[in-house]
């Protein structure tokens, strides 16, 4: 179930759009094609009692955050979302790892069709396809590859979905609007339940850098010890963030 709805920009009587709203400066503007970053999300949550597990984050150096990634499309999507002037983002740090994520800029005129479009599940991956995949790229990067052959039969049982905006980013000429789908392991095969053992340990273990174990107050607080807490790990335990985001390496 979505849990905060999209707002789309403001519609004249004649059902044109109006001149977009520069929320970055609170003035008007007549650019009629305002853009929003679109980036759609599916991140795991794994829990020990009142902790959550969290990856260390090359995007991020030294912030913990939640397994998971942005989903991916797949080629027969392309031309829709030229159609619509989707242009993907591509920080100059990971590019390569980026390719074909639905992460990027969107005209508002074409939001409600992109929206419908991702709702239809075509062309694009499944929370499960998603959430394997981010999981065998990360668990490398944590140093927990021997983990990667336990995450080929996971199944996933979704928790919430939870939109942010469309609202405006404070320096910023556009609109943003996030999605993040949340995801339990479903418990019912060894292999998931080796995996979150393994997991919760590693989390425990100050031997393994990689993966920390944080309950609500660590995420709120942004901090545990010397490790930093992405503000969107407030979303394992309920539907709003604390904090800001921290800025990506680029």
């Amino acid at each position: 179930m979505v849990t905060k709805a999209a707002r789309l920009c403001h519609r004249g009587s004649d059902g044109e759009e109006g001149p977009a709203v520069d929320f970055s400066t609170g003035s008007r503007t007549t650019r009629r094609q305002h853009v929003v970053r679109i980036s759609f999300s599916t991140l795991l949550r794994v829990t020990d009692d009142d902790r959550y597990v969290l990856f260390d984050s090359p995007k991020r150096p030294g912030a913990y955050g939640p397994p998971g990634g942005v989903v991916k499309f797949h080629p027969p999507a392309v031309r829709l979302l030229e159609s619509w002037g989707f242009r993907p983002d591509r920080a100059t740090a990971g590019a390569e790892k980026m390719r074909s994520d639905l992460r990027g800029m969107l005209p508002v005129r074409s939001l409600r069709r992109f929206q419908a479009w991702f709702a239809t599940g075509a062309y694009r991956e499944t929370a499960e396809e998603c959430l394997r995949r981010e999981l065998w790229e990360e668990l490398a990067e944590v140093g927990l590859s021997a983990l990667r052959p336990h995450t080929r039969r996971l199944s996933f049982i979704s928790v919430r979905t939870v939109l942010e905006g469309p609202s405006s980013v404070p320096g910023k000429d556009f609109l943003q609007l996030r999605r993040f789908d949340i995801h339990d392991v479903a418990m019912v095969t060894s292999d998931a339940v080796r995996l979150r053992r393994e997991l919760v340990e590693s989390g425990y273990d100050a031997e393994r850098s990689g993966v920390i174990c944080a309950n609500y107050d660590d995420i709120a607080h942004g901090r545990l010890n010397r490790a930093l807490i992405a503000p969107h790990s407030a979303l394992l335990a309920g539907e709003a963030r604390l904090a800001a985001d921290l800025p990506p390496v680029r």
